[in-house]
């Protein structure tokens, strides 16, 4: 994985000896996201291990998670708070807004203040339960009710240091980062067959947090192609979208492999039984530099609301055998 030209000299520009600095953290967390993202995606590993075999490199350009709007969260907090009290200490902020009507949800990109075109972007979605009918909700709050909080009150507080101070002691850094990778995952209880079928039919994004949770949904490479990579990726049979989608003004482009089908666990009546339902995906994007102020370019670090809801078709039950 490319690794920002900032931590290249850690030691070097490291204001305190013995400490942590958030963005260092921040990198470390997408690292061990990344790494648990393509364990569950072979599409996504074998493609990251081509790109080693070539002397590549990936540039992890962010990785997606999916939240529920709902008060009965359990010991959670509702929606995309479960997420963003980790973002935001770590340097996160928020970037934009994406309303993503058709999917009944508001996407958010949140942006590292430190290294904005270098560290991974985290895009949260937030699905609006109260959008759905009432048995749908009622399903919502059996699975997601049974939610716990990977993080204690230890956990907490060096959150609210690292948000006033900007830095942690090394063993203090390495419990948090532990900590906080266990909230990228499924926080519920094994939900019921007869719930998850509720879900599948008025949103395939519920139905996916049902059995994944908050685990990345997709993490992306920014590649500097994405038409010539899909291409490629056709060559070699692999599940690639085989349409890019583009942003209406040109310069964010977009495509992926279809979910990778895994195996979940579900309650019934008669006991438990096990179904395979779409899983997470490896996506990639082309960002072009666009006029900034004056003479100066900059990368663009935005989405679009379109390219957003054809990607998150990826995990569609409908369309995780065809693309």
């Amino acid at each position: 994985m490319s690794i920002p030209a900032a931590f290249q000299n850690s030691i070097a520009a490291n204001p305190a000896p013995g400490q942590v600095t958030r963005a260092e953290i921040a990198f470390c967390l997408n690292m061990i996201l990344f790494r648990d993202l393509l364990e569950r995606v072979p599409e996504g590993k074998a493609y990251t291990e081509d790109v080693l075999q070539q002397h590549g490199q990936v540039f992890f350009d962010h990785g997606a998670v999916r939240t529920v709007a709902i008060e009965q969260c359990g010991a959670l907090p509702a929606g995309e708070k479960s997420i963003t009290r980790i973002l935001e200490p770590l340097g996160y902020h928020l970037y934009e807004t994406y309303p993503l009507p058709r999917l009944k949800m508001t996407g958010r990109s949140y942006v590292h203040k430190d290294l904005p075109e270098d560290m991974p972007q985290f895009f949260l979605s937030e699905l609006h339960v109260d959008q759905f009918s009432e048995a749908f909700q009622q399903a919502t709050a059996r699975v997601v009710s049974t939610s716990t909080d990977p993080l204690d009150a230890t956990h907490l507080a060096s959150l609210q240091t690292l948000s006033q101070e900007g830095l942690l002691a090394f063993d203090e850094a390495v419990a948090l980062l532990l900590a906080m990778t266990r909230c990228f995952a499924r926080q519920h209880a094994t939900p019921a067959l007869s719930d998850y079928e509720v879900l599948k039919n008025e949103s395939q994004e519920m139905a996916w947090i049902c059995t994944e949770g908050n685990a990345f949904n997709h993490v992306t490479d920014r590649v500097a192609d994405v038409h010539a990579l899909t291409l490629e990726q056709q060559a070699l049979g692999r599940s690639i979208k085989p349409q890019v989608e583009v942003a209406a003004r040109g310069s964010v482009r977009q495509t992926a492999y279809r979910a990778a089908q895994v195996d979940r666990v579900f309650r019934t009546p008669e006991g438990c039984v096990v179904m395979q339902v779409p899983g997470s995906f490896y996506e990639f994007i082309s960002r072009d530099r666009v006029p900034a102020n004056g003479n100066d370019e900059k990368l663009d670090l935005g989405f679009d609301s379109g390219n957003a809801t054809a990607i998150f078709k990826m995990t569609s039950v409908e369309d995780s055998t065809v693309c």
